[in-house]
């Protein structure tokens, strides 16, 4: 796969993103709840909203099971019902597709500034409701659009953080002389290629930019048109046949869904929104909302200034988690096929409550002094990972523009040849086709489940 282009080698992007994040830094402070411009906690339910009525607001959730009602809890959660637009515009430069993406500040992010999609917007933001200005390049993504759908599709976002929360994931590609489409100050065309290789660079790529990259068809057509090369040596080989793989995969699309559906099916689960005052173990005091054992995570608040955004100046809430989270597919070779492990995993504020998660999604820190039984399986073969098994590891961050410092360790490790086929009953292997075909559909593949995917195809070129 081309992981350079003419238009902007890789080395000038360094230089080129390194300036942006000199001018379009922020400055980010925590500031009492009092503070807040705009925010305030609702008398009566005690959810923290915007005077607008829009934007998003915290509230509360609580999650019971049937089978052990000790199991639930309760915890704050942002309800966002607006669906966003992330969009990316392609356009074939030279022979090969190259993509518009942006260097964008989010006050979330632990670098402050990322590289994101060519639009990034609420609903809310590009319709005007912060007053500020328009959204670059929005018209490409809105009927009618100048140029070609290739991406289309509702996912979801994190659904421990977000209730039903979904957006709208585009591609869309023009046509004509690359001089037609303006390059504005802060935007840059760069290949499948070279963004699948910066996803290597630690929060460098965010995470929506991640989502949309995921759902791009991964076949030969497309492969061909972003200048792919041929890939070498057993682990790659055996990738590369992981997308194509047609009859040599483990189970059939059809006995997949068939056991995706039953996990769903099986999943008694009760949940509702409730009053944040409703739930219980967790305390607001000056400054936060945590939980009583510090644990999880917890809702600040925080003051922007500076920012190269829409609105120079704002604030709002933030969720900013305890720990650094750990998501991890193990990876195994069956009949010479690379197959992923992934788990059906329920998530509380998830549209559908289950979607395919990665093999480990948690956060370590949260385990500690609780017994070993009740860790979250494959937790301990992960964090104990030979190095020489790891075939991809980088910290990437979440969602800037809700979670502070929200940062993930991702990983993908192979498993030695004796790791068992038989898994528990709801984990199954798949291949990388098979997970690429389900994200032309909404909600079956949760959002850290598709940062892996996005660098699962990164590595499909060989050795970095």
């Amino acid at each position: 796969m081309a992981r350079d282009s003419a238009v902007l080698p890789l080395a000038e992007f360094r230089e080129w993103f390194d300036e942006r994040h000199r001018t379009e830094r922020a400055e980010v402070t925590r500031i009492p709840f009092a503070d807040l411009d705009g925010w305030s906690f609702a008398p009566g339910s005690g959810n923290l909203v915007h005077r607008s009525g829009r934007f998003f607001s915290v509230e509360g959730l609580r999650v019971s099971t049937r089978s052990d009602p000790e199991a639930g809890w309760s915890q704050p959660i942002i309800n966002q019902s607006e669906i966003g637009i992330l969009g990316i515009l392609a356009k074939e430069i030279d022979g090969v597709v190259h993509f518009l993406m942006q260097a964008k500040m989010e006050p979330g992010n632990i670098n402050s500034v990322q590289l994101s999609p060519t639009v990034q917007a609420t609903h809310s933001n590009y319709v005007g409701v912060h007053r500020g200005a328009g959204v670059p390049y929005l018209e490409y993504f809105t009927r009618p659009r100048p140029g070609s759908v290739l991406v289309d599709v509702l996912q979801s976002e994190h659904g421990s953080w977000f209730w039903c929360k979904r957006n709208r994931n585009m591609v869309v590609e023009v046509t004509g002389d690359a001089e037609d489409i303006e390059v504005r100050d802060g935007f840059c065309w760069l290949t499948i290629g070279q963004l699948q290789e910066l996803l290597s660079v630690d929060n460098l790529v965010n995470m929506d930019s991640r989502t949309v990259l995921a759902c791009v068809p991964f076949d030969g057509a497309t492969l061909a048109r972003a200048g792919d090369g041929e890939s070498e040596g057993d682990f790659h080989g055996a990738l590369r046949r992981s997308v194509v793989s047609g009859g040599a995969a483990l189970h059939t699309t059809t006995g997949l869904l068939s056991w995706f559906t039953a996990a769903r099916s099986t999943k008694l689960v009760d949940r509702r929104r409730v009053d944040l005052e409703q739930i219980t173990r967790w305390k607001r005091s000056r400054d936060e909302i945590a939980h009583e054992e510090g644990k999880y995570f917890t809702v600040a608040a925080v003051a922007v200034s500076g920012a190269g955004r829409e609105v120079g100046s704002w604030s709002q809430p933030l969720f900013v988690p305890v720990g650094q989270g750990v998501v991890a597919f193990v990876v195994k070779r069956v009949h010479g096929v690379l197959h992923v492990l992934v788990h059906a995993r329920m998530e509380g504020g998830l549209p559908d409550m289950v979607e395919l998660a990665a093999t480990l999604q948690c956060a370590p820190d949260s385990y500690e002094g609780v017994p070993a039984a009740r860790h979250p399986r494959f937790m301990e073969y992960v964090l104990g990972a030979d190095p020489s098994r790891i075939r991809f590891d980088a910290l990437l961050s979440e969602e800037g523009g809700r979670f502070m410092g929200a940062v993930i360790r991702y990983l993908v490790i192979e498993a030695e040849d004796d790791f068992p086929v038989e898994v528990p009953e709801d984990y199954a292997w798949v291949t990388l086709g098979q997970l690429s075909g389900l994200l032309r559909h909404s909600y079956y593949v949760n959002v850290q489940a598709r940062t892996l995917v996005a660098c699962l195809q990164g590595l499909w070129g060989g050795e970095r």
